[in-house]
């Protein structure tokens, strides 16, 4: 599985230590589109490639760090064809994917431990999409994406 990665100098350190356990565990390769330091930098630089990445089929999914996870998720959701969530805790975590057919999820590392974006991130690769009723939903985003038409049911 390939893997985009983007954060910025508040996701740095909480990168770096993701990155090594993926590439130590798992038969993972990564995209790191930055940012590599932890002085100060503007966030949609990053997540924008790592989006657009996933969007482009370069990577199969996404994981996008900042302090409060809100605005590197911001950034991805404005990529066409990218779903992005912010994991709060595990069970969002597998949800995103479940329900949303997340393809790229965020954290906040202000608000949690690199060892919770670690297992969270480890989660959200192992989940499937549900169909049913959750498929029929995300066909709704996809076609207002496209087309903006709303038509309540």
């Amino acid at each position: 599985m390939k893997l985009a990665i983007g954060c910025d100098h508040g996701g740095f350190l909480a990168k770096k230590a993701l990155i090594d356990y993926l590439t130590k565990n798992f038969d993972i390769e990564i995209c790191d589109f930055g940012c590599y330091s932890e002085e100060s930098c503007n966030y949609p630089y990053y997540a924008f490639q790592a989006a657009e990445c996933v969007k482009n089929g370069i990577a199969e999914k996404g994981v996008l760090i900042c302090n409060s996870g809100e605005g590197v998720c911001m950034c991805a959701n404005k990529v066409e064809g990218i779903r992005c969530g912010i994991a709060y805790n595990d069970e969002t975590s597998h949800l995103i994917v479940e329900h949303n057919e997340a393809n790229m999820i965020a954290f906040g590392a202000k608000f949690m431990t690199i060892e919770d974006i670690i297992r969270r991130t480890v989660i959200f690769l192992n989940a499937k999409p549900l169909s049913g009723k959750h498929s029929l939903r995300v066909k709704l985003i996809e076609k207002y994406e496209k087309t903006k038409e709303i038509q309540p049911k």
